[in-house]
């Protein structure tokens, strides 16, 4: 396993995180290819990052590639954020940390590409459980995402 030390995520942090994923998990499917397309609404070169979007003739929305994809990242960051207080780290097997590193590198992913990638995920959020949405929800989300991304971040070089 590879850790990150955090700062301070609250109990009170991780009960909203653990509340809304949640609620969200049973929509994770729907809610990752939303998350995916409103990065693409902000950032619409982003799709150029990804190759299976890149030749494409279909509409974004129906590429039978993106939805899985979208789904699997939506889980991924969820669940790595639910686990912040249990083991005070971020816990993402470390294969698979360095492959999401190396990826990333490798299609040349920058900090505005995480920032949009961010904001994308917060209204996502936001959307799908506005009644329990927050300030105190928002930031909880905001500092789940950007250890995971410092995660991803220490894994961004060349594989060998």
């Amino acid at each position: 396993m590879s850790t990150l030390e955090l700062k301070d995520f609250t109990e009170e942090q991780e009960a909203l995180v653990v509340k809304s994923w949640s609620a969200m998990k049973k929509n994770a499917s729907e809610l990752g290819l939303k998350f995916f397309l409103k990065i693409f609404e902000i950032a619409p070169s982003a799709q150029k990052l990804f190759p299976f979007l890149r030749d494409s003739s279909v509409p974004i929305e129906q590429n039978p590639k993106l939805k899985p994809h979208a789904m699997s990242v939506f889980i991924m960051t969820c669940e790595s954020a639910v686990q912040l207080k249990k083991a005070g780290k971020v816990t993402v097997r470390e294969s698979s940390l360095k492959k999401l590193g190396a990826t990333h590198f490798k299609y040349g992913v920058v900090d505005e590409h995480f920032e949009v990638t961010k904001f994308a995920l917060l209204e996502t959020i936001k959307e799908a459980v506005p009644e329990m949405w927050s300030p105190e929800m928002k930031e909880a989300w905001g500092q789940a995402y950007d250890q995971l991304v410092a995660a991803i971040k220490t894994e961004m070089k060349p594989t060998s």
